[in-house]
């Protein structure tokens, strides 16, 4: 098991270096912007222009230039500057990233105790009418855009501009340091919002999943052995139909944390993923990179949890 743990490490250490040098070459070779221009701003004279460039090494040979960006990022784990405020980018990145990490653990648990419990109770309910009801909900969930529904849930429930005033609106997000109570009444709709379209997809795998395992033989042993339903029903059939949901809950924790824009802009809330969209309408590319590579990495980790919480999940899996 610690053999496969440190081989899956170390390919994911070669997969950041492969995305991280994509990055580069992809912000050096597009068509974009000259950084140059963007940092002087109003003053564009070409004496300004040179040391600008001169300053962030935009004179030096794209090979020097790559060399230096991927010894930064690796050695010092130092990002860049942003073109526009000149502040380090890793100090904007977590300065964000607690209200990032808070809007999508938090949408995970709803997303995942709402669409697990609703998989299990649609399958044992297979053809019924709450089965179907609750299916022709998940689907239009599923097609709905994570925006439409934010702002859905502001036009009816937000304090400010809602129908009826339930939660705080827009802008309401507080830190978690600051008052833990308005944190979590700020984050409410958000939570929502996330959970909806991610806890209809998980319903619809997990009633899939439970109705082909609870048709295995050791369930039916289980029964006859004289187990509870419920027993059965929990311990053997859900441990088992739950894999395929392991699997996307790693990567839909690790792209969510990376690329949060829509719920953060509808919500205004000071994340990882606002920070990105700001970023690209001002053609801020160190940022872009750097919230780029951090969703990267993201993803990276949770397909490795994903992969050992195989091994603890399902007793058939084995890894050497």
């Amino acid at each position: 098991m610690s053999g496969y743990i440190i081989r899956r490490v170390l390919w994911g250490v070669v997969l950041l270096v492969i995305v991280t040098a994509l990055l580069f070459l992809m912000f050096r070779f597009l068509p974009t912007a000259d950084p140059a221009k963007l940092r002087a701003g109003r003053l564009q004279s070409p004496k300004i222009i040179a040391a600008i460039r001169h300053d962030l090494g935009l004179d030096k040979s794209t090979f020097a230039q790559f060399w230096l960006y991927m010894k930064n990022v690796f050695l010092h784990f130092n990002l860049g500057y942003s073109y526009y405020s000149n502040a380090p980018v890793k100090e904007l990145i977590l300065d964000r990233l607690p209200a990032t990490i808070s809007l999508v653990l938090g949408g995970a648990i709803v997303w995942l105790v709402t669409g697990v419990g609703v998989g299990v109770i649609s399958a044992r309910r297979a053809g019924s009418r709450m089965d179907r009801a609750s299916m022709g909900t998940a689907l239009v969930l599923v097609s709905a855009p994570e925006y439409w529904l934010g702002l859905i849930a502001l036009y009816l429930f937000a304090e400010d501009i809602g129908q009826v005033h339930l939660f705080p609106g827009a802008g309401s997000y507080v830190p978690l340091t600051s008052d833990p109570v308005k944190w979590f009444e700020s984050l409410i709709l958000p939570w929502l919002v996330v959970a909806a379209g991610t806890a209809a997809i998980y319903a619809r795998l997990v009633r899939g999943s439970m109705i082909e395992t609870m048709e295995e033989d050791y369930i039916r042993t289980a029964r006859a052995k004289g187990l509870s339903e419920r027993r059965v029903v929990l311990r053997h059939g859900l441990r088992a139909a739950i894999n395929p949901v392991v699997t996307v809950l790693g990567l839909d924790i690790g792209v969510l944390l990376g690329s949060s824009v829509l719920v953060e802009t509808v919500f205004n809330i000071p994340g990882i993923g606002r920070l990105n969209y700001v970023a690209i309408t001002h053609a801020d590319f160190p940022i872009v990179q750097g919230t780029v590579l951090l969703a990267a990495l993201f993803i990276i980790i949770a397909n490795i949890l994903v992969d050992i919480g195989y091994a603890f999940l399902d007793p058939r899996v084995r890894y050497s």
